[in-house]
C-alpha cells in the first residue's frame, strides 16, 4: 500500500510540476504591427512613429506599415508604446498588459487597433510564417566536375 501511494504522489507531483511550466515557462513572440486596419468598414489609420519599449528597452521603432518583435516567456506581457501621432508632435507614452492564449506561440498585435480601443479580436491575430514555395528549377541539383571528364583521373595526389 505504501509503495503505490508513492508511486501516486510521485505522479501528483510531476502533473504539477508539468502545469506550472506550461503556464509560466512557455516562450511566446508578440510581432506589432504599424499598418492600417479595416474594421467593421472603418479604417484606423497607421501613427508617425510607434516606439515599443519592453522592460526599460526599445525593443522596436515602428514608421508607418513597419514591422517590429519581442519575445517574452510567460502567459501576460506588459510594454510601453511611445507614439508620436503627426510629425512634429511630442510623444505620448501608454502602457500596455496583455495576456497570450495558451496555444499561440506569435501573436500580432495592430497597434492602430489596440491604441483605437478596438476589440481583442479586431486587433490581434496569430502569427503563420509564410510557405515559400520551391519550383523544379529550384529543386535541380547542379553538379560541376571541375575540368575532370568521364575517363579522366585526377593523377596522383
Amino acid at each position: 500500500m505504501r509503495k503505490i501511494l508513492f508511486r501516486v504522489g510521485t505522479v501528483v507531483l510531476l502533473l504539477a510540476i508539468a502545469a506550472c511550466m506550461m503556464v509560466i515557462g512557455r516562450g511566446h513572440t508578440v510581432y506589432f504591427d504599424n499598418k492600417k486596419l479595416e474594421y467593421e468598414g472603418q479604417t484606423y489609420d497607421t501613427y508617425r512613429r510607434i516606439n515599443v519599449i519592453v522592460n526599460g528597452e526599445q525593443v522596436a521603432k515602428l514608421s508607418a506599415r513597419d514591422r517590429g518583435m519581442a519575445t517574452f516567456t510567460g502567459q501576460s506581457f506588459s510594454f510601453d508604446l511611445e507614439i508620436t501621432k503627426e510629425k512634429g508632435d511630442d510623444p505620448v507614452t501608454n502602457t500596455y498588459h496583455i495576456k497570450v492564449p495558451y496555444g499561440q506561440d506569435g501573436t500580432v498585435l495592430n497597434l492602430p487597433g489596440l491604441l483605437a480601443g478596438l476589440p481583442e479580436e479586431a486587433y490581434t491575430s496569430e502569427f503563420v510564417p509564410v510557405a515559400v514555395e520551391t519550383t523544379e528549377e529550384d529543386e535541380e541539383i547542379v553538379t560541376e566536375d571541375f575540368g575532370i571528364g568521364e575517363g579522366e583521373t585526377g593523377g596522383d595526389f
